[in-house]
C-alpha cells in the first residue's frame, strides 16, 4: 500500500494528473524523497510549465549571442582585445519576490548571492548588479509599517551581500504601489565578464566522470523554497520563515574565487550552481542538458546538522554551493584548489551513461527517477486565456490643475519619483573601480577594461501600463529600456527579462503574461535585442489580491570608454532641445501617468501610444548626438513627463530652465502626459543638433535656454510653472528619508 496519500500530494503542490504521470514515468509509486524531487523540480519557479509555451515567441538570436535561454545566463559577444581575444559577458535578472516578503532582508541578499552565482558558474567574473524593487506604500495606514520594515529590510540586504562580495550595485529602479503591499518584488541583474573561450556549461558530461560538491555545507534552511515560490501567500505564509534560505557573502567570494582558479585548470567538465531546489536542480539539470546520467551518494554530502534526511538534503536550498564535473583522473587538481581556499570539496558521485538521476544514501538507492522528464521534460501546459483582467474605466476625470508648479512638488514629493539616494547610498557602486556612470543616471555604465570599451545596462518596468493594456506596456517598457541606453550614447544589443504576474490558473491573469510577452516579442525584435535569458515569478498574489503586471526588462548597450554625457544641465545660457517633439497625448492615455497616480490619484484609460518606426529614428538621433558630443546632457522623457524631465536635469547643478513651448495641448497634457519618443538635450551647438536630427526624420525642437537656480516652464508666452529650483530639490531630496522616518515618531 502506497504511503502517499491525496493530501500529502496535495501539500506537495502537485495536481492528482501530476501525481498520476509521475507514476507513469516510474513504473510505480513514488517513495517520499522523489516526491519531493518532482514536486519542486516540477514547480512552477523551477519549470516554468505555464509560460514554456509562450516564452517561444520571444526573439533569441543575434551575430552576437553566442549562449541563449536554457542556461544559467545568457552570453553575447563584445569585441576583442589588444591580443585578438573574444571577449563576452553573461548576465541573467532573478527574482526573489516571495522570500522577500518573508524575510526582507535574508530574501533579498540571498537573491543577490544567488544571481551572482548564475554568472560565475558560466565562467565570468561579475562586475556589476542592478536590482529593480517594487513596494506597497509607505504612508498607507494599514500597511505603510511594514511596508516600511519590508523596504528596509530589502535594501539592507542587498547592500550587504554585495558590499561584502564585492561587486558593484550601480543602479535600478524603486516603485511603490498598494498592489506589492502584501507582495513585493525584488528583481536583481547581475553581468559578468570573460574571455571566450573560458566559457562553462551546466552539462554532466563523461561517463565516469567524477560529480564533486563544493562551498558551504548543506543545512535545513530553504527546504521546498522553490514550490514556496510557486504559490500564493495566505495568512500561514510568515510561518514559512524556515523556507527562506540564509547567505553568507563572505563564502561566496572564497566560492568565487576558488570557482574562477579551479576552471583555469582545465580539469572541469561542467559546473552548476545549487539554486532554486538546490542539489536536485544541479544533479538532474546537468544531466537532463548532456543526456547522461548521475549518481551521488547523499553520504559524502557535507551536512551542518546532524541526522539530516535524504528529503531535506535533496530539498534544502542552503545558499554558497555548487555541483561541477571533473574529468576522470584529474579530480584532485579540483579539490586541491578548494582546499587552499579552505572550502568543502567532496566527491559525491559519477556520471552514468543511463539518463537516470540515483541517490544513494549510505549505499542504499532513496531516489531513481529519470533525468528528463525531471528537469526538460517537465509538464508545459497552455492555460485558458479570456481579455487581460481590468477594473478601471477608459475615461477619467476632468484634468483641471488648480496650480500647475504645485502639481510638480507632488511628483517631486512622490515616492516613485523623489531621489532613491536613501538606497543607493547604502551600495557599494564605485568598488572594484570600473563604475564609469552609477545610480541616478537613465543607464549605468561599466568599463570593460580588457577590451577598452564599455557596456551599459538600463531596466525598467511600468506595472500601471502594463495592467491598462499589457501588450503596449510591455513595447513601452522595451522602448524605454532602449531610450535610456541611447542617452548615454550606448548601442542597445540584448536583453534578460523578469516576468512577475499574479496567479496563472485564471484565465485573465494568464492573459495578462500571454499578451505582454507577445508584446515584448515584437518590441525586441524591432529593437534587436534579444532575449538570452531571463526569470517567470508567477503567484504573486496574497489573499486572492494580485499585483500589477510587473514585467521588467534589462537590456545591455555597448559602447566606447568615455566620460558620459550625463541628465544633468552643466552651463547656463545652453539651448535646450526637445527630439522627438511635444508628442501627442488626449485624456484617455494620460490614466497611467504619474500625475495620474500623485495629483488626481486614479487609474484609467490606456498607456501612451508608440510608434516603434519613430521611436527607433529619435534613438539613432539621440546616440549620434551623444556620441559626437554634439549635447552636453541627454535625458529621456518618462515617468513625469516633458515638467519632470526638465527638473531632473536641473537638480545635480541647479542649473534649470526657462522654456517657452508653442502647443495647443491642454496645460496639463503639456506638462504631464509621458508619450514616449522625447529626449530633451543642452548643446552649445544647435545648428548640429537640428541637422543631425533631420538627418533622421525627427523634430528638434528648441525649446528654452538654460538658466542658473530656476526651473520657468511656458506656453506661447503664459507662465505655467516657475520655481526656483533649491526649494524643488529640496522636496524632492528629502522625501524618501521623511517617509521612512514617520514609523519613528508615529
Amino acid at each position: 500500500m502506497s504511503q502517499i496519500t491525496p493530501e500529502i500530494v496535495q501539500a506537495h503542490q502537485l495536481t492528482p494528473g501530476e501525481y498520476e504521470h509521475i507514476v507513469s514515468i516510474l513504473g510505480r509509486e513514488p517513495n517520499i524523497t522523489e516526491l519531493g524531487i518532482f514536486s519542486v523540480m516540477w514547480s512552477e519557479h523551477c519549470s516554468y510549465k505555464s509560460s514554456r509555451i509562450h516564452l517561444k515567441k520571444l526573439p533569441t538570436r543575434s551575430k552576437l549571442v553566442v549562449c541563449g535561454p536554457g542556461e544559467n545566463a545568457g552570453i553575447i559577444d563584445i569585441g576583442k582585445d589588444p591580443e585578438g581575444n573574444d571577449y563576452c559577458i553573461a548576465f541573467k535578472i532573478e527574482s526573489h519576490n516571495h522570500p522577500s516578503f518573508i524575510e526582507p532582508f535574508q530574501g533579498a541578499a540571498t537573491g543577490v548571492g544567488g544571481i551572482l552565482r548564475d554568472i560565475f558558474t558560466m565562467g565570468a567574473r561579475p562586475v556589476a548588479v542592478m536590482d529593480a524593487l517594487r513596494f506597497g506604500p509607505l504612508d498607507d495606514p494599514q500597511t505603510g509599517a511594514r511596508n516600511r520594515r519590508i523596504i528596509d529590510g530589502v535594501v539592507a540586504g542587498i547592500a550587504h551581500y554585495g558590499n561584502c562580495f564585492g561587486v558593484p550595485t550601480v543602479g535600478g529602479e524603486t516603485v511603490f504601489e498598494p498592489s506589492y503591499a502584501g507582495n513585493p518584488l525584488v528583481n536583481v541583474f547581475a553581468l559578468g565578464v570573460f574571455r571566450k573561450d573560458q566559457i562553462f556549461y551546466g552539462k554532466a558530461t563523461g561517463e565516469g566522470n567524477p560529480v564533486i560538491y563544493v562551498g558551504s555545507k548543506t543545512g535545513k534552511d530553504g527546504i521546498h523554497g522553490a514550490s514556496m515560490a510557486s504559490a500564493e501567500f495566505t495568512e500561514e505564509s510568515k510561518q514559512k520563515r524556515p523556507n527562506v534560505q540564509v547567505g553568507d557573502p563572505f563564502m561566496e567570494k572564497l566560492l568565487l574565487e576558488a570557482c574562477l582558479e579551479a576552471m583555469q585548470t582545465g580539469a572541469i567538465a561542467g559546473i552548476q550552481d545549487m539554486g532554486a531546489a538546490g542539489l536536485t536542480c544541479s544533479t538532474c539539470e546537468m544531466s537532463s542538458r548532456a543526456g547522461t546520467g548521475i549518481e551521488i551518494d547523499l553520504a559524502h554530502v557535507p551536512q551542518r546538522e546532524q541526522g539530516m534526511t535524504p528529503y531535506e538534503i535533496m530539498l534544502s536550498e542552503s545558499q554558497e554551493r555548487m555541483l561541477l564535473v571533473a574529468h576522470k583522473g584529474r579530480e584532485n587538481e579540483v579539490l586541491d584548489v578548494f582546499k587552499k581556499w579552505g572550502l568543502d570539496a567532496r566527491i559525491v558521485g559519477t556520471v552514468k551513461s543511463d539518463g537516470i538521476m540515483r541517490v544513494l544514501n549510505h549505499g542504499e538507492i532513496v531516489a531513481e527517477i529519470p533525468s528528463r522528464p525531471l528537469a526538460d521534460e517537465a509538464p508545459i501546459y497552455d492555460r485558458p486565456h479570456t481579455k487581460p483582467l481590468r477594473k478601471v474605466p477608459m475615461e477619467g476625470p476632468a484634468l483641471r490643475s488648480e496650480n500647475l508648479t504645485a502639481d510638480l512638488f507632488t511628483l517631486a514629493r512622490s515616492e516613485d519619483l523623489c531621489s532613491k539616494r536613501w538606497i543607493w547610498e547604502q551600495y557599494d557602486y564605485m568598488v572594484r573601480t570600473n563604475t564609469v556612470a552609477g545610480p541616478g543616471g537613465d543607464a549605468a555604465i561599466i568599463r570593460i577594461k580588457e577590451i577598452g570599451s564599455s557596456v551599459a545596462m538600463a531596466l525598467d518596468g511600468n506595472g500601471r501600463y502594463t495592467y491598462l493594456d499589457p501588450r503596449e506596456g510591455a513595447k513601452l517598457m522595451v522602448a524605454e529600456c532602449c531610450r535610456n541606453l541611447s542617452c548615454v550614447g550606448a548601442e542597445p544589443v540584448a536583453a534578460t527579462n523578469n516576468l512577475n504576474f499574479g496567479n496563472p490558473e485564471r484565465p485573465e491573469i494568464m492573459a495578462q503574461l500571454v499578451e505582454a510577452i507577445e508584446g515584448m516579442a515584437d518590441a525586441c525584435a524591432f529593437f534587436e535585442t534579444p532575449i538570452t535569458g531571463g526569470n517567470v515569478s508567477l503567484y504573486n498574489e496574497t489573499l486572492g489580491e494580485g499585483i500589477f503586471p510587473s514585467p521588467v526588462m534589462g537590456i545591455v548597450g555597448v559602447m566606447k570608454t568615455e566620460m558620459p554625457v550625463g541628465i544633468a544641465f552643466n552651463e547656463a545660457g545652453r539651448d535646450i532641445y526637445l527630439i522627438g517633439g511635444i508628442g501627442e497625448a488626449d485624456g484617455v492615455r494620460m490614466g497611467g501617468t504619474q500625475y495620474a497616480k500623485q495629483v488626481i490619484k486614479d487609474i484609467w484609460g490606456l498607456p501612451p501610444a508608440l510608434d516603434m518606426v519613430f521611436e527607433k529614428q529619435v534613438q539613432l538621433a539621440v546616440r549620434e548626438m551623444v556620441t559626437s558630443r554634439t549635447v552636453e546632457s541627454a535625458h529621456d522623457v518618462s515617468d513625469g513627463g516633458l515638467a519632470w524631465a526638465l527638473a531632473e536635469a536641473s537638480f545635480d547643478n541647479l542649473i534649470g530652465a526657462s522654456v517657452d513651448v508653442d502647443s495647443d495641448l491642454a496645460p496639463e497634457l503639456l506638462l504631464y502626459h509621458e508619450g514616449p519618443s522625447r529626449v530633451v538635450v543642452s548643446t552649445a551647438d544647435g545648428k548640429t543638433v537640428e541637422t543631425m536630427a533631420a538627418k533622421y526624420g525627427v523634430p528638434a525642437l528648441k525649446i528654452g535656454v538654460t538658466e542658473a537656480g530656476r526651473l520657468k516652464i511656458s506656453n506661447k508666452g503664459i507662465t505655467l510653472v516657475d520655481t526656483p529650483l533649491a526649494t524643488l530639490r529640496e522636496s524632492w531630496a528629502t522625501a524618501l528619508e521623511s517617509k521612512l522616518e514617520a514609523e519613528v515618531h508615529a
